[in-house]
């Protein structure tokens, strides 16, 4: 009709309305991945509930760890002592909380020395392209093939008195301990990170930075790197249980930490012959180190899940 308007496409109640998408960021995405692994979440709290009790405990429960008492021997838990006493009536949870500092400090610290010399060989083998990959993997593979756990009694029988007259009893120790895990862990690390560099430093991405003139140097750094380090992240909380094993490992062998330093591997150590009269003196202890190693791998779980990109939500 002559005159008339034409009505709004909006005004049509046929039309559908188009839907606005919202870009969701890559944290946040990861962060919705990883609370779908619901044993993940679980344990992220146990650990850090773990973590709180031995940081802040000695000041929740302030009784000193040598404190002996022969009135109180293998006392089972009570309201006096939550976790009961050893044979010489010192407090096992006092004692506990003193000696997962160390045992966690020696895993987080071992850690990053196999992280770190892991990425560093890794880096460079897969940036190499003639000789230097071949030998730094053959390295890796003669690595591999020493028996670990001979070898770090070994070197630790060899150079134990010599750090500690240099460091100190418990400091020469730890820095043994931390050392020589660290340093037979980081071939893991290597090979993966290896080979994520060699399938990106063929991406487009780099290849755009390499023609616009980029040093090897920054490729590595500002490109290749940043995008491998999901797989790294998931590897090093495996190592960090790993190295909490192989410490507890140690001091139940007598080679860890000295007697008046209670780590948990020690107390399990200790409590080896009382099995019978004091369950609990292992259980405490055996039980924090099966959560804690529990935890770590499920939150590795979980991380592996929310760093992999080829998962939807």
């Amino acid at each position: 009709m002559v005159g008339s308007t034409l009505a709004s496409p909006l005004a049509n109640p046929t039309v559908a309305p188009v839907a606005s998408t919202v870009a969701v960021s890559p944290g946040r995405e990861a962060w919705q991945r990883f609370k779908r692994h619901r044993l993940a979440v679980v344990s992220s709290f146990l650990l850090g509930y773990l973590i709180l009790g031995v940081v802040v405990g000695r000041w929740l429960w302030p009784v000193v760890i040598d404190d002996i008492d022969f009135s109180a021997q293998l006392q089972g838990p009570s309201l006096a002592h939550p976790f009961g006493t050893d044979d010489l009536g010192q407090d096992l949870l006092a004692r506990m909380i003193y000696g997962g500092r160390i045992s966690l400090a020696v895993g987080l610290a071992a850690m990053a020395v196999a992280t770190t010399v892991g990425v560093v060989v890794g880096a460079i083998a897969g940036m190499s392209r003639k000789i230097v990959d071949p030998v730094l993997m053959w390295v890796t593979d003669l690595f591999l093939s020493l028996p670990q756990l001979p070898l770090l009694l070994l070197i630790i029988y060899l150079f134990r008195e010599q750090l500690k007259a240099v460091f100190g009893v418990e400091g020469g120790v730890f820095v043994l301990i931390v050392v020589v895990i660290g340093g037979l862990r980081w071939m893991s690390v290597a090979r993966l990170v290896r080979a994520q560099f060699l399938s990106l430093r063929e991406k487009e991405f780099v290849e755009a930075a390499r023609a616009q003139g980029a040093t090897k140097f920054r490729q590595m750094t500002r490109y290749i790197l940043p995008n491998a380090l999901g797989p790294v992240i998931v590897a090093a909380t495996i190592e960090v249980s790993s190295a909490i094993i192989t410490e507890s490992t140690l001091s139940f062998l007598g080679l860890g930490f000295p007697p008046d330093i209670p780590t948990w591997g020690r107390l399990l150590f200790e409590a080896k012959d009382h099995l019978d009269s004091a369950p609990h003196w292992a259980l405490f202890p055996g039980a924090a180190i099966f959560l804690t190693v529990l935890s770590i791998n499920f939150i590795g779980d979980g991380l592996r899940d929310a760093l992999d990109p080829r998962r939807v939500i």
